[in-house]
């Protein structure tokens, strides 16, 4: 199951838009167009559906409150709201689930947000309309989600379900290599790859085998003199590494691990890893750091072999200020969403 079409009002800098995205999609614009914002509207759905300790108030707080997520332009009308389209196939048929997401400011005392609408259809039959009866007996209700509650969301429960499972990766390699010397709290999610290793090493073995072998295909394929990747745990220390083998002028030259991988290398296994590692949209923001252009024009191919290589193909969305990425043949004008500025947002 896929999100095939999302429509925005009041979101951020997008005043009133709709798109259509496919299996993958690169959003591509100018600095400051709303390319982060855009992709923080499914991160936003998946803190709302966290088991532990989401909900909407949550999630809204988390970005600085409903005045830093409504758009400047919306002048009267104040509601917040967004409808995502789910799909195994295309946009153009009747979407398998439909669900839609209206907020505003209570308008006093704590100013929390609440629901002015709440929606799902479920193969073009609405099957949940909020306010409802209940609401209107109680409006305090309206400051929670159906879609948080698991004692009212079993009807549409596929939904919440994939929104839990969105994955949002921006792989910082200093993060990843230095994490302990740093120092601090591992990040919910962890969205910049310093628990990446501990991730690896929690999977289990013949899984975790069986991916850092498909890496490593891709790998040799992409990297120069690149040879073989390996998992090793330090017997001494306990920590976890990631160790590369590459050919050298030397025939006996020994194993590194990741603290001497190269920037690109580390981001680039970071996003091979993460489309294997779920079956639920992944979320990739500017994967051509650090990497040579040779190796960024690879890009949607490294990802295409990864997906075959994979039961389920996850379905990802790639921002990107990178031409050369965007080179490859393969990509239609389906796989594009192109942000443009305006006065109005």
């Amino acid at each position: 199951m896929n999100i095939v079409f999302i429509k925005l009002k009041n979101w951020r800098n997008f005043r009133e838009t709709e798109a259509l995205l496919s299996q993958r999609t690169f959003v591509v614009g100018p600095n400051a167009s709303g390319k982060s914002n855009f992709l923080d509207v499914f991160r936003f759905f998946r803190d709302i559906c966290k088991p532990s300790g989401g909900g909407l108030r949550k999630a809204v707080d988390d970005r600085g409150g409903i005045t830093r997520l409504r758009c400047l332009h919306a002048r009267r009308d104040t509601e917040i709201k967004i409808e995502i389209h789910f799909s195994d196939h295309t946009p153009y048929e009747t979407p398998i689930w439909k669900y839609i997401l209206g907020f505003k400011s209570e308008g006093k005392g704590a100013q929390r947000p609440v629901v002015t609408t709440e929606e799902v259809w479920k193969g073009g039959w609405k099957i949940l309309q909020r306010p409802n009866g209940e609401d209107r007996k109680d409006s305090h209700l309206l400051t929670v989600t159906h879609l948080e509650q698991i004692m009212v969301n079993s009807q549409f429960r596929d939904i919440s379900e994939f929104f839990s499972g969105v994955t949002y990766l921006h792989l910082v390699p200093q993060m990843l290599k230095y994490g302990d010397k740093i120092g601090g709290n591992l990040l919910e999610d962890d969205p910049f790859g310093k628990g990446f290793l501990e991730r690896i090493a929690k999977c289990q073995k013949n899984t975790r085998d069986s991916r850092l072998k498909k890496v490593n295909d891709i790998l040799k394929a992409a990297v120069p003199q690149f040879k073989e990747l390996r998992y090793k745990r330090d017997d001494l220390s306990g920590k976890h590494h990631l160790e590369a083998l590459y050919e050298h002028h030397r025939p006996h030259a020994g194993w590194h691990n990741e603290q001497h991988f190269s920037d690109g290398t580390l981001r680039l296994i970071g996003i091979l890893w993460s489309l294997m590692e779920g079956n639920s949209l992944l979320l990739v923001e500017e994967p051509e750091l650090s990497l040579h252009q040779a190796v960024v024009e690879q890009i949607p191919v490294l990802i295409e072999k990864i997906q075959k290589a994979t039961r389920q193909r996850r379905q990802i969305i790639i921002s990107t200020h990178s031409e050369t990425l965007l080179n490859d043949r393969a990509i239609s004008a389906d796989d594009l969403l192109v942000i443009e500025t305006g006065k109005e947002g």
